[in-house]
């Protein structure tokens, strides 16, 4: 392998993760729910001013949280994009719910709020809203519907920590929201995440889950002399090492958000031309909305100019990757009945959608290598 090789992702520090990380091992607690742990919480429930926010070990456990909340029962049904991550179904489906897949708008690639009401029936539970590359959905939208047909949503916000629609943080419009802190996300403690509680009485049981069913938060909190299994759960906490981590990354918000602003602008204003020349699409952002930064993508005109677009980059040592594939034409998403032509625009994108590399710490000098040999294409 190339030492001048560009990945798509790498892992980026911010001066303190390894002094906190210490700080955890020298407190003597390195489980979950610690000092760094609730000093993390704090943070995201004081910038994003929501009542709770509750660490978890992964985006994909805090998504099955709230199909536990949800008390989902086999043959209840959520509305959810095709073109999402396989754990934003999975969670529902393992509680027996079947999954209503939903095209995408062409233009933000974000859920089709237009085709929700023609996919209601007495089943639908939820409607499950995915901020893809942290661009906003219509959230007017999808709340005034989801309130006309008494149906709860969850915001599936792994790529939007710290964007806004309308002026307001995404996830922070659902009664749920998940957030995501993979090493490839804007904050990352490797492997981590973190349920949004927007409506307080989901609160209590949420902490239940959290803790295998336990109520021992509310043990330690004095308010019972002894905890015990009073709920269905599982262990979703991580541990104090990723908090501490976590939180040398959420510290930097501001820095961090703003060199990924730097590197976002700089593909857009430097791709602009050669893009509309090739008959690429680049991403668009409404005016509504602030968008996080979580990535750069292109859209080829065709599946075999994205093949060859991400070969060559790959012989000059750049990783550029395709993303979601269409999630009901895979094996599972047929068995719930997803067909070919389903949701056209989701296997449009799947087949040309390009991801530039995009980590914090990209150097302007590693930047201009890809956009230089995007242009030589």
């Amino acid at each position: 392998m190339s030492n001048n090789r560009i990945p798509f992702n790498k892992a980026s520090l911010t001066g303190r993760e390894a002094e906190y990380m210490q700080q955890a091992v020298t407190n003597g607690h390195i489980s979950g729910d610690g000092a760094f742990t609730r000093r993390c919480s704090a943070l995201l429930e004081e910038t994003l001013g929501v009542p709770k926010a509750l660490l978890t070990t992964s985006c994909t456990h805090a998504l099955e949280m709230s199909a536990l909340l949800l008390d989902l029962q086999p043959g209840d049904e959520v509305i959810v994009p095709s073109f999402t991550f396989v754990s934003t179904v999975n969670a529902f489906v393992l509680r027996g719910a079947r999954p209503v897949f939903i095209d995408i708008r062409p233009d933000t690639l974000n859920m089709d709020e237009r085709q929700i009401e023609r996919l209601i029936t007495p089943q639908t539970r939820a409607i499950m809203p995915v901020h893809y590359a942290g661009v906003g959905c219509e959230m007017e939208t999808i709340l005034a519907v989801a309130r006309q047909h008494n149906l709860a949503v969850v915001e599936d916000n792994a790529h939007g920590l710290y964007g806004k629609y309308r002026g307001q943080w995404l996830g922070t419009f659902g009664s749920l929201a998940t957030q995501s802190f993979h090493e490839t996300k804007n904050f990352t403690c490797g492997e981590g995440g973190a349920l949004i509680i927007n409506d307080p009485e989901l609160i209590e049981r949420a902490e239940i889950l959290r803790e295998k069913g336990t109520n021992r938060s509310r043990f330690f909190r004095g308010l019972v002399d002894k905890y015990t299994w009073v709920d269905v759960g599982s262990s979703y906490l991580p541990s104090e090492i990723l908090a501490a981590f976590l939180l040398a990354q959420l510290e930097h918000r501001q820095q961090i958000q703003a060199r990924r602003q730097e590197i976002w602008q700089t593909y857009a204003s430097e791709l602009a031309g050669w893009a509309e020349e090739h008959g690429v699409r680049l991403p668009l952002i409404p005016n509504d909305c602030e968008q996080s930064y979580h990535m750069f993508y292109l859209l080829c005109p065709s599946l075999e100019m994205r093949t060859a677009l991400i070969q060559y980059l790959k012989e000059r040592d750049i990783l550029a990757v395709f993303h979601y594939q269409s999630l009901h034409l895979s094996d599972m998403g047929r068995k719930f009945g997803g067909t070919p032509g389903a949701c056209p625009v989701t296997e449009q994108a799947s087949d040309t959608l390009v991801r530039l590399p995009f980590y914090n710490s990209l150097t302007e000098e590693e930047q201009a290598r890809v956009i230089a040999a995007i242009k030589a294409f």
